[in-house]
């Protein structure tokens, strides 16, 4: 992602911060074909540590019947696009537009780009932290939050059968707001 040096964000606190607030990625990854192929997952960001250089992990899960995972092999690279605000600015909106006419419209964003290496696992125990996980992070904002714990345990296992588990292992960053 091109990022203009004004636009760069470095605040390690503001990154975090904006990630946790977006909460789902489209994950990017190249088909056996070279075709990119995306899908928009909800995701959670975890062992992050920019003192040991360290990204972390984007842990996210999947549809068995979406054929991105398939294509994932081992050393397949990624890239989570997270969306946060955006919208169109319009010239109208700049004072100079009636002395010197020097204005054009823009597009006002907010993204973060988490890069890595993909890793694919059908592991029902890894499947199993990932929905609770994810779970808990969706619900912590409601007055009653729901729990997994709460769900019919056989119709809970048949849907784990349903998803396989995709993790980036994050080793570049890269945030702008404009």
């Amino acid at each position: 992602m091109y990022i203009p040096k004004i636009n760069q964000v470095d605040d390690w606190e503001e990154i975090e911060r904006f990630v946790k607030s977006v909460r789902a990625a489209d994950l990017v990854t190249v088909n056996p074909d070279g075709l990119p192929i995306a899908t928009l997952m909800p995701m959670v960001w975890i062992d992050a540590d920019p003192s040991q250089d360290n990204y972390g992990k984007v842990i996210m899960h999947m549809a068995r019947g979406n054929e991105q995972w398939r294509s994932i092999q081992p050393g397949t690279q990624g890239l989570a696009i997270l969306h946060g605000a955006q919208a169109y600015i319009s010239p109208s909106n700049y004072s100079n537009k009636q002395t010197d006419h020097k204005v054009v419209p823009t597009w006002n964003y907010q993204s973060v780009h988490l890069s890595g290496t993909v890793e694919v696992s059908e592991d029902v125990e890894l499947l199993r932290q990932i929905v609770t996980d994810l779970t808990s992070l969706h619900e912590s904002r409601r007055e009653d939050p729901w729990l997994a714990s709460e769900s019919d345990p056989h119709y809970f296992e048949l849907q784990l059968k349903g998803i396989v588990a995709v993790i980036l292992h994050v080793t570049k960053l890269q945030k702008e707001i404009e």
